[in-house]
């Protein structure tokens, strides 16, 4: 992660604290939480910043838009090494387990985050992956 980038997402993670989970600028108004996970390669704690999309009471569905980069974000590679991570919703830390959405679950949640924020399209326009969908469950 480019210095930039870290020194961005530190603003955002020290806003999200400060503010009970609201964040403001380019993220006003948007859902936001705060994704725990151990580096790969690493086995260093990660924390990143991300929208996210309400599933019902006990999930959430994150996005590994990347902004439309050509590969995935490491926060994704980090997850499907080790499912079991913790979120920080608001001023909540929740334990959950995430796995993959596929198939038409994929497509419903992809279609509908696409209508809600219409940036992710713009993601999708940018590369030629398929954005991963990822569902967390709590534990």
């Amino acid at each position: 992660m480019s210095d930039a980038v870290h020194d961005f997402n530190t603003s955002i993670i020290e806003e999200f604290r400060a503010n009970g989970g609201v964040v403001g600028g380019m993220f006003e108004g948007r859902s936001m939480l705060l994704l725990h996970t151990t580096g790969r390669t690493s086995s260093a704690a990660r924390t990143s910043p991300l929208v996210y999309r309400p599933n019902g009471d006990d999930s959430w569905v994150i996005f590994a838009s990347y902004g439309g980069a050509p590969k995935d974000p490491a926060w994704f590679g980090n997850l499907v090494a080790q499912p079991d991570v913790d979120i920080e919703v608001g001023t909540d830390t929740v334990p959950v387990r995430a796995r993959v959405a596929s198939g038409d679950e994929r497509e419903a949640l992809w279609s509908a985050q696409k209508a809600d924020i219409p940036t992710f399209a713009d993601y999708e326009a940018k590369t030629d992956r398929e954005i991963p969908v990822v569902v967390l469950e709590r534990r």
